[in-house]
């Protein structure tokens, strides 16, 4: 159980990290490419669809490095149930047709935890971009 619970931790510790790196490239990208938010629509369709497509990509890292655990330690029957499975853990969809064996099925409701949190922190990046697109106008309405 002990050693469950600190491979446990390195993997959070891992997926916070890249999370981490994900979104300081993202915000660095967005500091460098825009000193004015854009205010065209397309440009702005433009900007939101390429965060999303980052944040989705940096998600997607994230479950590939549970599903390659979980491959590597024969957690599960094969490659593809070892990523299907990380990918209804993180996203917490859980359908609950695939499980884990009683030495590793703590980590699920870790990975679950940790995918909730990243994917809040995903969605408060997302939100501050929204937010920083429409701060001038809210500004120039209260003038």
């Amino acid at each position: 159980m002990l050693s469950t619970l600190l491979i446990a931790w390195a993997l959070v510790v891992v997926t916070v990290t890249m999370h981490t790196v994900g979104l300081t490239m993202l915000i660095q990208m967005l500091a460098g490419s825009h000193l004015d938010p854009p205010e065209r629509f397309w440009s702005i369709t433009w900007l939101l669809v390429r965060v999303t497509w980052w944040l989705i990509i940096v998600h997607l890292l994230e479950i590939s490095i549970w599903g390659l655990f979980y491959f590597w330690q024969g957690c599960l029957p094969d490659a593809e149930s070892s990523f299907y499975f990380a990918g209804v853990t993180y996203t917490t969809i859980g359908y609950g047709e695939l499980v884990l064996q009683v030495p590793w099925r703590m980590l699920a409701p870790i990975e679950g935890l940790t995918g909730i949190l990243m994917c809040g922190l995903s969605a408060g990046v997302f939100f501050a971009v929204v937010s920083r697109l429409f701060a001038p106008r809210l500004q120039a309405g209260r003038r």
